[in-house]
């Protein structure tokens, strides 16, 4: 597994990825055509790649296994993990065949690497209830929750 910078080509895989991350349980709650017509989903990925976004893909040859992206949005037009203007919300997705086996730990290593190395102070994430895996991932990480939103956490990593 090789870890790519995510560039603007990358678009419609990142849209994959956040179908997959919407629907973490296998359960299909959103279709991708309601994930890109989604006036809060678009907030993460419309424009891409914008000034200031960053983002990794996993690949395995030419196949993707999952993606990692980080955009800071406003308070104006929060994302579910929203904490402040000034630090990016990533969203992540790995294909249901390769879960549990190191590429998303693989890509959210590279994301605080990237982010550090843009001189970010942190990033946010929003991780649903129920979703044990990725919470757990995310602690490993030293992500730590900061606050509530509906039915998810919000979860904060200084860098």
């Amino acid at each position: 597994m090789q870890l790519r910078e995510a560039t603007s080509d990358d678009l419609e895989l990142l849209y994959d990825m956040l179908l997959e991350a919407f629907n973490w349980d296998g359960t299909a709650r959103l279709t991708r055509d309601e994930v890109v017509a989604d006036v809060h989903t678009v907030r993460y990925l419309g424009g891409w790649r914008r000034a200031g976004d960053f983002g990794l893909v996993a690949v395995e040859g030419e196949t993707p296994l999952g993606a990692i992206w980080a955009r800071a949005l406003l308070a104006g037009a929060p994302g579910y993990g929203y904490v402040a203007d000034d630090i990016p919300e990533i969203g992540m997705g790995v294909i249901r065949g390769r879960r549990g086996q190191g590429v998303g730990s693989a890509l959210l290593a590279g994301c605080l690497e990237q982010a550090r190395e843009l001189g970010w102070r942190a990033l946010s994430l929003s991780v649903e209830d129920g979703n044990a895996a990725a919470r757990a991932l995310y602690r490993r990480h030293g992500f730590s929750v900061v606050g509530r939103n509906g039915g998810s956490d919000t979860m904060l990593r200084a860098l």
